[in-house]
């Protein structure tokens, strides 16, 4: 459920918005048009949100500006400390979870919101992750992911080659290591537990998936 990966990101949490902000080559293009990327999640959400995947709390953070109500959880201990301290003027509460082992708010919720961290549940638990958030979101209600996916696997592995081509090495590492999928894999999974999807490219590596139940 993506926990097998906690010891990187507690790791990376003190430096992770040096790394956003493109401070760190390897990763530059990974996180070209952050701030479009987070701002294009906002837009496309409702009001109240359930955001998985907190980290430092950038989007957390656009959310609530914009009057959201948000209930963030998120599993790495480090990087929940850096988003309470980075929101301590903002009324938000953030527990420990993961996208599929959590607490459900009381209230109902209307978008559920991830940004840079689907990838770290294999295809599997990605389809379980949405049987879950099937049974809470009603009709119209929305799936909003940025996260790093790939048109089909003949790209993946070609970016996989370029990053070693280019010296790239973490980057190569980090994409053969985990759960990178397919678009055509994630509408399958949309579509199957009963949601349109759309997506939209906004560098060589993420794109933002826009879920809507029917």
């Amino acid at each position: 459920m993506g926990r097998e990966f906690l010891e990187v990101f507690e790791g990376w949490a003190e430096t992770y918005d040096s790394t956003v902000t493109g401070h760190d080559v390897e990763y530059k293009e990974v996180f070209s048009r952050y701030d479009d990327i987070l701002n294009d999640v906002v837009q496309k959400s409702g009001h109240v949100v359930l955001e998985f995947g907190v980290g430092t709390g950038n989007l957390t953070q656009k959310l609530l500006n914009e009057n959201k109500t948000v209930y963030g959880v998120e599993p790495s201990k480090p990087m929940r400390e850096i988003a309470i301290e980075k929101l301590k003027g903002y009324s938000l509460k953030i527990d420990d979870g993961d996208f599929i082992v959590f607490k459900k708010p009381e209230e109902q919720i209307d978008t559920i919101v991830s940004t840079y961290a689907f990838h770290h549940l294999n295809d599997t638990e990605k389809n379980q992750a949405f049987i879950e958030y099937s049974n809470i979101l009603e009709k119209g209600g929305k799936i909003v992911f940025a996260d790093t996916m790939f048109e089909n696997k003949q790209e993946y592995n070609m970016t996989i080659e370029s990053a070693k081509e280019k010296g790239f090495l973490n980057l190569a590492k980090d994409l053969e290591t985990e759960y990178y999928t397919t678009i055509p894999v994630l509408q399958g999974i949309a579509k199957q537990n009963g949601f349109t999807v759309e997506f939209t490219r906004f560098n060589h590596f993420v794109w933002v998936m826009e879920a809507t139940k029917q």
